[in-house]
């Protein structure tokens, strides 16, 4: 296992909101052990997962009356200063969906809809450092945006986030790491050709599991479904499922001798 703390500009936390917190809660402690938090009446029921007593995610009931969708996951990137990422969104072509707004003294949520209409959150922390573990089972693995419009994208991600985004040969369609320093943290997916028609950019977390295969069957067992089974891959054994309310997210392993 490894320690982590996000740069400014990578993935600093995820969460889920979820029509049924409760049976959501039983389900990932299934498959990934997390145990959940006690909710918090005064972040409207929001609470934390645990692994190893460390927070690793979030789970939030939704709320029909703040709208949005329902059973989905959320991707947040760290910012030291969401006032003039805000700023930096909408100079890049994004908007604004949740202004900046402080979250107690736990840190200063923004969300934004990015140029190419994926959701993408923003968290400058205070008393909340978000996710601090990677690389073993029930940990983040990856982070990736599927773009119905790479280009926009591309430069959306490069101007507010001041990253360099380098282009992976996968023998198909265009992907771009994007790095923070020396390292990638997170990448982009040319989806347009992949995607049902109609459908939206979106933000897609990736777990880290000892045994793709094996969870792929637990998660059907428990209810949930298999969008893509275990499939091998020079980044990994990677697997995408639903959890039983519908919610989507990805299964990763890393490749053999890493």
């Amino acid at each position: 296992m490894a320690d982590y703390s996000a740069p400014a500009g990578a993935p600093i936390w995820f969460d889920l909101t979820s029509s049924d917190p409760d049976r959501a809660a039983e389900f990932y402690r299934a498959i990934f052990g997390w145990e959940a938090e006690p909710p918090r009446a005064e972040f409207g029921g929001y609470r934390n997962f645990t692994r190893n007593g460390r927070r690793v995610a979030g789970l939030s009931p939704y709320m029909p009356e703040a709208g949005g969708p329902t059973n989905v996951w959320a991707v947040y990137l760290r910012t030291d200063d969401a006032e003039a990422t805000a700023r930096a969104v909408q100079a890049a072509g994004g908007s604004i969906m949740v202004p900046p707004m402080p979250v107690g003294d736990e840190g200063t949520m923004l969300v934004a809809v990015d140029s190419a209409g994926a959701v993408i959150g923003f968290w400058q922390p205070d008393q909340h450092h978000g996710f601090s573990q990677r690389g073993e089972h029930g940990t983040p693995y990856w982070f990736e945006s599927h773009s119905t419009d790479y280009a926009k994208s591309i430069d959306f991600y490069t101007r507010v986030l001041g990253a360099r985004i380098e282009d992976v040969d996968t023998g198909g369609d265009a992907y771009g790491q994007v790095f923070t320093g020396d390292l990638a943290y997170m990448g982009i997916m040319d989806a347009a050709k992949i995607l049902p028609p109609g459908a939206g950019s979106f933000w897609q977390p990736y777990v880290t599991v000892d045994d793709v295969a094996a969870t792929v069957a637990r998660v059907e067992s428990l209810g949930g479904s298999v969008l893509m089974g275990a499939e091998v891959t020079p980044y990994g054994t990677l697997a995408t499922v639903t959890d039983p309310l519908g919610a989507a997210f990805s299964l990763g392993h890393p490749p053999a001798g890493m």
